[in-house]
């Protein structure tokens, strides 16, 4: 059995939990899909919950690469790459017809109890998704207060991002994202505001 076989399977199960979800997802939905067969997939996961684990790691280890990389090519502004990073799930919703939002937060939503090794992945993902928009709140620097708490800050723009995505798909309407999306700018500015009355006094002060 060869690793191209399992990637074959990892990748038609993560597009089918996006689209229909863990819970409604079967294994045969992955055979028809991925056209592999039923031996292939139970030689490398014994059952669905090994398939979602599988999944979990490939966005845990692809973060990087899949999400970050693409949503900030050419994008320099630290500021800005927090919202070109939320811009790329706005895409997603528009052109899916809100199909699409998070994956990790639509199978956190649908798992009410997971299994540890599962809870453990969602929460590691969710992770690393702050701590990736945490780096461009601490790279904009003096733009922010300098008491600002970055990892907090990037807590709340998971938040709203996640939010924002659950209304948009419920209303299908795309105005919720936006109105989220604005709230949380007018948020950055007025922190960047302060930040440079702040700057002015302790020069004033000097």
């Amino acid at each position: 059995m060869n690793s191209a076989t399992r990637d074959k399977i990892v990748q038609t199960a993560l597009e089918l939990f996006w689209v229909k979800g863990y819970q409604s997802t079967s294994i045969s939905d992955i055979l028809s899909r991925s056209q592999v067969h039923s031996g292939s997939l139970y030689h490398f996961f014994p059952g669905k919950q090994d398939v979602l684990v599988a999944v979990l790691e490939w966005y845990r280890d692809g973060i990087e690469e899949n999400l970050f990389a693409f949503a900030w090519q050419g994008v320099d502004d630290p500021i800005e790459r927090i919202f070109s990073l939320l811009n790329g799930y706005r895409m997603h919703l528009a052109s899916s017809d809100f199909m699409y939002g998070c994956p990790i937060g639509s199978l956190a939503l649908e798992l009410h109890e997971p299994d540890p090794k599962v809870r453990e992945l969602l929460a590691i993902n969710f992770a690393n998704w702050v701590e990736g928009v945490e780096r461009c709140l601490r790279d904009a620097g003096d733009r922010l207060p300098a008491d600002t708490d970055h990892k907090a800050l990037a807590e709340f723009i998971l938040t709203i991002m996640e939010g924002a995505i659950m209304q948009a798909r419920t209303h299908r309407d795309i105005g919720h994202f936006d109105r989220n999306v604005e709230v949380l700018r007018t948020h950055l500015e007025a922190l960047e505001t302060k930040a440079r009355v702040d700057r002015n006094q302790q020069g004033e002060n000097a």
